[in-house]
């Protein structure tokens, strides 16, 4: 697989990973793979709640502004 950026871009990741003791391309290879776990995270607590609904499992609207705000701030 390939990406291209704009020269800012490569100067900007050359920067950051310079500053991380790292090169750009190990920074993008790690950040890709940080959006990927988050994402089968994130998908797999839809699928879980989409199960839960289904089966009549609700919480109050408070409870879910509660757990909202908490989820907000970590």
């Amino acid at each position: 697989m390939e990406l291209h950026f704009t020269p800012e871009q490569e100067a900007q990741l050359a920067q950051i990973a310079t500053q991380q003791g790292s090169d750009a391309e190990r920074l993008v290879k790690e950040a890709a793979l940080r959006l990927l776990e988050e994402d089968a995270r994130f998908r797999a607590a839809v699928r879980e709640g989409i199960a839960q609904a289904e089966s009549g499992e609700f919480i109050e609207q408070e409870e879910m502004d509660a757990r909202l705000q908490q989820m907000l701030r970590s």
